[in-house]
């Protein structure tokens, strides 16, 4: 777990820097990079969307994972721990506005430091074999995605680590079970799916241009690798055949 706890170190410094930055950057300074940030993040979810071989599996899991997401309503249990965490942590700021803020840096940062194809593959590689220079590249990229976050949407961002704890470290502690059931086609259409909320995120909290639940569709990511793990049991080739 060498790279999780790298990864914790670079988004908490991060996070402080920003902090400690925020209140001496120009609020138009802070929008534009806000908006720099959503346009690159949904680049970046365009660039891991291409990785499906079918984009029926990755509409699919999106879609019907949403369907689940908000039935078990997630995005509403994300915002619950949010809250409590934003009660307990942030009574500094005050006002409504100040919970609202501590949750969408919260639940922003966590699903952008935790969906994508290097916190799954670097993971598996630190639990497997103790190589964790996949994730320290990323952790260098979130530290300094933290920074910015950090300084617009305050403190929350650091306890985004919480997450990243979770996952990460959940994924190294069971990298050998993972290894053996993730092959490189689920991994593949995971990353999909992952870029499909990856865009969501751009859209909605860094851009605003439309309020999107995008906690509510994160079991897409545990549905593309099963439809992938159906239709091979089925000997159903992924990809369209013309």
């Amino acid at each position: 777990m060498t790279g999780t706890f790298i990864n914790i170190a670079t988004v908490l410094v991060g996070t402080i820097l920003g902090l400690l930055l925020g209140g001496r950057l120009n609020e138009k300074v802070k929008q534009t990079v806000m908006a720099g940030l959503g346009l690159v993040t949904i680049v970046n979810g365009i660039h891991m969307t291409l990785e499906t071989s079918n984009i029926l599996i990755m509409l699919g899991s999106v879609l019907v994972g949403g369907i689940l997401g908000e039935w078990w309503h997630i995005e509403d249990g994300l915002n619950w721990l949010g809250s409590k965490l934003a009660d307990r942590f942030d009574k500094k700021e005050a006002g409504d506005d100040s919970g609202s803020r501590f949750i969408r840096g919260f639940v922003t940062a966590s699903l952008i430091f935790c969906v994508g194809p290097m916190t799954i593959i670097g993971s598996i590689q630190d639990g497997l074999v103790g190589d964790y220079r996949l994730l320290a590249i990323k952790s260098m990229l979130d530290g300094f995605a933290a920074l910015l976050f950090a300084s617009s949407l305050g403190i929350g961002v650091g306890f985004s680590t919480i997450v990243i704890l979770i996952v990460q470290g959940g994924l190294s502690l069971l990298a050998g079970q993972a290894a053996a059931i993730l092959t490189d086609p689920m991994i593949a259409e995971m990353t999909a799916a992952g870029g499909v909320l990856i865009m969501a995120i751009g859209v909605g909290p860094l851009l605003e241009l439309k309020p999107i639940r995008v906690g509510n569709l994160l079991p897409a990511l545990l549905l593309a690798p099963l439809i992938v793990w159906i239709l091979t049991l089925l000997g159903i080739p992924l990809a369209p055949q013309f």
